[in-house]
């Protein structure tokens, strides 16, 4: 089920209405060939629920962003999707596959995960949290082959860290430490890339650098990125899908155009939106807002 798209990007009046996509569809093309999704997926703490049972996919080949307010469980969910959280009902699929049933080294030569706070050994230099991103794929006394440090200087040098091979993580500024984690997630070499916040401690350009690089990874070599990300305009900028979550339930699924409307924005995060076409890419942009009254 598509959900209705505005027709023109205003201010929304009050008695507005969309027909909201409230569940990736199971008959929709995005879903049967979905690189991970989950059926029928809830996730709890006790007898709580913080993911209401959905179904949900990332599209093979596309940039999916996941939108929503805090709490709402979208940190959560991806946790679920990457099988780094127990579920409470469901099953999660990779490339068709029960995600459950998977050697965990399979997984990880398939999919890598940057967690929204990620923890190093103290003393550890870039270089060396950089390779352990070559750690599902070495083998024997996991001695880093040349194939291993060809990928690792990739990493690095993509990600603008190439001089920073021998510095201590902890020296490193909020930006450049994410940058390092970023490098290492591509050292892992999957066709699928989990992001929760990204851009987390970046300025406005390097956030802008990082999601161009990507979405270079995603056009220019066909990797599949998913991730959770707060800005809105950066969302509607670089993704091909948009899920918003409210509450631990999808409020909406589809292309930015679809997702990034006043109607949705009022739903979801409780606003008045003034949502324009960017002048430069044409996507919905966020140009003002106020709480909804």
């Amino acid at each position: 089920m598509e959900p209705t798209a505005t027709p023109s990007p205003s201010m929304a009046p009050d008695n507005e209405k969309t027909a909201f996509c409230e569940t990736c569809d199971r008959t929709c093309e995005r879903f049967t060939d979905a690189a991970l999704r989950g059926e029928g997926v809830a996730v709890g703490y006790g007898d709580r629920l913080i993911i209401e049972p959905m179904d949900v996919a990332v599209p093979a080949g596309e940039v999916t962003a996941i939108i929503g307010p805090n709490g709402c469980g979208k940190s959560t969910l991806l946790k679920a999707l990457s099988r780094t959280m127990p579920l409470a009902a469901g099953a999660v699929y990779l490339d068709g596959r029960a995600i459950a049933e998977m050697p965990t080294a399979e997984v990880a030569r398939k999919m890598a995960l940057l967690p929204q706070a990620p923890e190093a050994p103290g003393g550890l230099t870039v270089g060396e949290l950089v390779a352990l991103g070559r750690y599902p794929h070495q083998r024997g006394f996991g001695r880093l082959s040349a194939r291993d440090r060809e990928i690792i200087a990739w990493a690095l040098a993509i990600t603008h860290l190439d001089d920073f091979g021998g510095r201590a993580l902890d020296a490193l500024s909020g930006g450049q430490r994410q940058r390092a984690w970023i490098a290492m997630a591509l050292a892992q070499d999957t066709d699928l890339i989990l992001l929760d916040e990204p851009t987390t401690y970046l300025d406005m350009a390097h956030q802008l650098e990082v999601l161009e690089l990507l979405c270079s990874l995603n056009k220019e070599q066909g990797k599949t990125i998913a991730l959770v990300i707060h800005e809105l305009n950066l969302a509607a900028r670089v993704a091909d899908w948009m899920i918003a979550l409210k509450d631990g339930s999808i409020r909406g699924a589809g292309t930015p155009e679809e997702v990034m409307t006043p109607a949705m924005l009022r739903e979801v995060f409780g606003l008045d939106a003034l949502i324009e076409p960017d002048p430069w890419t044409g996507r919905p942009s966020l140009v003002s807002y106020r709480l909804a009254r």
